[in-house]
């Protein structure tokens, strides 16, 4: 049978498989093994184990449920609070400030847990409710707050551009700094429709009888900054060459626990263990996928799936500008449906010789396949990050959140074409810091 046509087949099996609801690591493995078997024989599942093994045998995956042991006790922790109060009084008089403040909670949220659902969580149990009682429309309310969750995935540390690195090879640190302008950039973007929808509406959106001193806006600061220094200490580390991620991953979990220790008396055994315990668990169905698609990608390779897909496309006589297109659609068709993480070990593997090949930065590549990623978060009928607010506020309907979501996808669109047309705002401070080069 044709590689091509078993592509297909294996493209329609794996969507079948995973629309019923099966976890996403245990689907590709049974899509993975189920294409070995009809196509190779039994012998070929003398490999699996070896081949599933080697997916996570990599000393840089260590920094995975490092970084999310931090965001884990920075969420269990006061610490998201704080960051929304503090926020909240430095920007109460700014047309829109509360939405702004959700937001810009969220990007420095994202930039302590690296997780998109863990910042929904944390920043919307606290700022939806309070959107709402000072007269915010439900749909903004919800979308700004989802929105501004995706972020998790593209701010550093980020551990979708972790394993991003992984699967590709390439350099991590280079990763983290290619999307921290993108980042900002999209936060200013989310910013900016905020303060136009509140000015077209006529919103002041805040209420004329809030007000806090300045010594209500200082007092809170001590309890939030030192979390802010362990993000910047991580970065410095890491960009600086002091340390690997491993190791600025493993110090900066310790040290966001020393800190709920002392600021929020969090110490006790039982609450330590939770934290542990609930990193543990995402950071097993992470591991997990990354195993299960090393697998997925043996079978693509071992079938020449992979190899006559990429030769396909480069051999195909299109504009580089149409490839890219292309490609954004398919990724932003897949991220409909699959996690950021199964996407990019399926894809990442597959599309960067190509992307290089055509004349595109790896890193650049990176940070636009980490938007189109963020896009797949708000939006059915996976759109995790929507889930996880119609949860915090069931009141809510989910097409409610989506349209309120749907302004910001807008957002990421014209981040992506931003980005295409200035691509130095992901290459030049990567650059400029490590030096030129892929």
């Amino acid at each position: 049978m044709e590689p091509t046509l078993i592509g297909g087949l294996v493209a329609l099996a794996t969507i079948l498989v995973l629309t019923t609801g099966i976890p996403v690591a245990f689907g590709l493995g049974i899509v993975s093994i189920g294409f070995l078997v009809l196509f190779e024989g039994l012998d070929s599942l003398s490999v699996l184990a070896d081949t599933f093994f080697a997916g996570i045998a990599e000393f840089s995956l260590v920094s995975i449920p490092m970084f999310i042991v931090m965001g884990t006790a920075v969420a269990v922790s006061p610490a998201g609070r704080d960051l929304y109060a503090a926020l909240d009084r430095w920007l109460n008089k700014v047309p829109g400030g509360l939405i702004i403040s959700n937001i810009g909670a969220c990007s420095i949220f994202a930039a302590l847990s690296g997780s998109s659902p863990a910042t929904c969580s944390a920043i919307g149990r606290m700022g939806i409710p309070e959107m709402q009682s000072r007269g915010i429309p439900d749909g903004l309310a919800t979308g700004s707050i989802a929105a501004g969750g995706t972020l998790g995935i593209l701010i550093p540390p980020s551990v979708t551009m972790i394993v991003y690195g992984i699967a590709t090879e390439t350099s991590i640190g280079r990763l983290f700094l290619a999307g921290m302008l993108p980042g900002l950039m999209l936060t200013a973007l989310f910013m900016a429709w905020s303060l136009f929808t509140a000015w077209r509406n006529g919103f002041r959106l805040t209420g004329p009888d809030i007000s806090f001193t300045l010594r209500q806006k200082v007092e809170i600061l001590p309890r939030v900054l030192p979390f802010l220094l362990i993000i910047v200490g991580v970065l410095f580390v890491l960009y600086g060459g002091v340390a690997t991620p491993s190791e600025a991953s493993g110090v900066g979990a310790m040290l966001v626990l020393v800190l709920i220790a002392v600021i929020y008396r969090i110490w006790q055994p039982r609450r330590i263990w939770s934290i542990i315990s609930d990193s543990m668990r995402e950071s097993a169905m992470i591991l997990m996928i990354i195993a299960a698609s090393a697998l997925f990608s043996y079978m693509l390779s071992s079938l020449f799936v992979t190899q006559t897909v990429a030769q396909a496309i480069a051999d195909s006589e299109v504009n580089r500008w149409v490839l890219m297109l292309l490609i954004n659609v398919f990724l932003l068709v897949a991220g409909f449906f699959l996690p950021p993480v199964a996407v990019i070990l399926m894809t990442a593997p597959i599309l960067l010789p190509i992307v290089t090949q055509a004349g595109f930065d790896p890193y650049w590549f990176a940070v636009v396949l980490t938007i189109n990623m963020e896009i797949g978060l708000i939006t059915p009928p996976v759109g995790l990050n929507l889930y996880v607010i119609n949860g915090i506020a069931p009141k809510v309907s989910l097409p409610t959140i989506l349209k309120g979501a749907l302004p910001f996808m807008l957002c990421m669109v014209v981040g992506i074409i931003l980005l295409c047309i200035f691509p130095e705002i992901a290459t030049w401070f990567p650059d400029y810091i490590m030096g030129p080069g892929f």
